[in-house]
């Protein structure tokens, strides 16, 4: 979609709806595109994020996409907050902050897995969209209702969504690539780190065997539990007066 299309040219939510349905037999919708452009995405890739591909799929003229997005930079922090909700779909807090963060971390984690294309696109974007502001809103509650002073609460939902995202991002990328360079990168622990010498590399040499089976899998959810168990071990000096204010 072309950056010189004008804000103006968005249609209000409730004047969005079409009178007719596309060559498809659907009104479009933003919740029809916003799907439309992640099935494209995960079947081609970031090049699917065009209006001649989605005006294609959809069945109906590229422009009557401007009623909804203003360009594909919008488009995408749609995909991304879609994401985001999806993660949150079925969700409820436990009243156990551990593990409400902890389900809602790999909630995060799993989603963008299972649209990697579109994980790799979205993921370090800031969206300010509802699915977003909710997820924020939910997080922050757990860390308050734990007892975790403001100041402290910050610096967890930081490092809580910073880490989900980051090994979603990075999990998603090895996902994405080609079947080919996928199996060429795991067979590497074995073609090259199985091989090497004890002489030259004795901790490599050493452990190997457990270096290779893990490093097949993701290693976010050992990262997910070093972070709560790091600040539980924080939960009772965060409470203090002299703590919070460091």
């Amino acid at each position: 979609m072309s950056e010189r299309v004008t804000v103006e040219r968005v249609i209000p939510e409730g004047g969005r709806r079409r009178r007719r349905p596309t060559k498809q037999g659907a009104v479009l919708s933003e919740q029809l595109i916003v799907e439309t452009a992640l099935r494209l995405v995960a079947q081609h890739g970031a090049e699917a994020l065009s209006v001649r591909r989605l005006g294609a799929a959809l069945g109906a003229d590229p422009s009557a996409l401007y009623r909804y997005f203003r360009n594909t930079d919008a488009l995408l922090l749609a995909l991304a907050d879609e994401l985001i909700g999806r993660a949150q779909e079925g969700w409820r807090a436990t009243g156990d902050w551990r593990e409400d963060l902890r389900s809602m971390g790999l909630r995060i984690h799993a989603c963008y897995l299972s649209h990697p294309q579109a994980a790799v696109l979205g993921a370090y974007r800031t969206t300010g969209r509802p699915h977003e502001t909710r997820a924020v809103e939910r997080i922050l509650g757990i860390l308050a209702a734990a007892g975790f002073p403001a100041p402290f609460a910050v610096r967890a939902y930081h490092a809580f969504i910073d880490q989900a995202l980051a090994f979603a991002a990075q999990d998603a990328a090895a996902l994405a690539l080609p079947k080919a360079a996928r199996e060429a990168d795991e067979a590497v622990w074995n073609s090259v780190y199985g091989r090497l010498s004890a002489d030259t590399h004795p901790h490599i040499a050493a452990a190997f065997p457990l270096l290779a089976a893990d490093m097949q899998g993701s290693g976010y959810p050992f990262a997910l539990e070093l972070l709560l168990g790091a600040m539980a071990a924080a939960l009772p000096a965060a409470k203090l007066p002299a703590a919070a204010g460091s």
